[in-house]
């Protein structure tokens, strides 16, 4: 597993990879993984790394590691994640979201979103997202233009939220999703199968600031052949 730009740190990668694998019941409580050699050879890292990762883990409540017997699960029915709020997965269950920014643009907002923030102008964020590297959904984010004066692709990390809360000081306390039929918009890259024009599952999701503001909109077009949408009651 190797890092690139915007990316989180490879071992908070393996730790984010795990954490979905719990959430989705891949891996469950009392789960004896892997020796750590082996697990670090097919996570393609180093063990230093590997154990890094599960250190994550163990603070998060998500592990035991017993000496001399191995590393074990406990399972939360609330696992803490920075992709807390991104509802895709694999249809087999868990992946790790990742996100190629494919543009940045400050635009007045389009009529049907123009409703909702102080400004009267927004900035545009386009990406591509992959789920443990399988192109799985387009998204097109509206942030409200007060936030920020500009955005560049360079300053996005993986996780936007993230983004919003160490860079903007933007806390996004709650959102509501709507999921209906779409259609593929018409920027999309070639690397997204689905044709142009083509049905597809929608998303529309509107996200609140701490103060009550909706501070984002959102609309996500995702792969049925490769995600699913999951919402755990608990």
């Amino acid at each position: 597993m190797r890092q690139v730009r915007g990316s989180l740190p490879v071992y908070l990668q393996l730790a984010e990879t795990l954490v979905r694998d719990i959430a989705a019941g891949r891996l469950i409580e009392g789960e004896k993984l892997r020796p750590e050699r082996d697990m670090a050879l097919t996570m393609g890292t180093s063990i230093g790394t590997l154990r890094k990762a599960l250190a994550e883990l163990q603070n998060r409540g998500l592990l035991e590691r017993v000496q001399g017997s191995g590393n074990y699960i406990k399972a939360a029915s609330d696992p803490q994640s920075l992709y807390a709020m991104f509802r895709l997965e694999l249809i087999e269950g868990g992946g790790l979201p990742t996100a190629e920014v494919l543009d940045v643009e400050r635009l007045s907002k389009p009529e049907g979103i123009a409703g909702f923030g102080p400004s009267p102008e927004g900035h545009r964020i386009r990406r591509l997202r992959r789920l443990s590297g399988r192109i799985a959904a387009l998204e097109e984010i509206w942030l409200d233009g007060s936030f920020a004066d500009t955005i560049t692709t360079g300053d996005l990390s993986e996780s936007l939220y993230l983004f919003y809360r160490t860079r903007l000081g933007l806390f996004i306390e709650k959102a509501e999703d709507r999921i209906d039929l779409g259609h593929v918009p018409n920027w999309k890259p070639s690397a997204f199968e689905p044709e142009v024009g083509a049905p597809i599952c929608h998303i529309f999701r509107k996200s609140w600031a701490a103060d009550g503001t909706v501070a984002e909109v959102s609309h996500t077009w995702y792969d049925t052949r490769v995600a699913r949408y999951v919402s755990r009651i608990r």
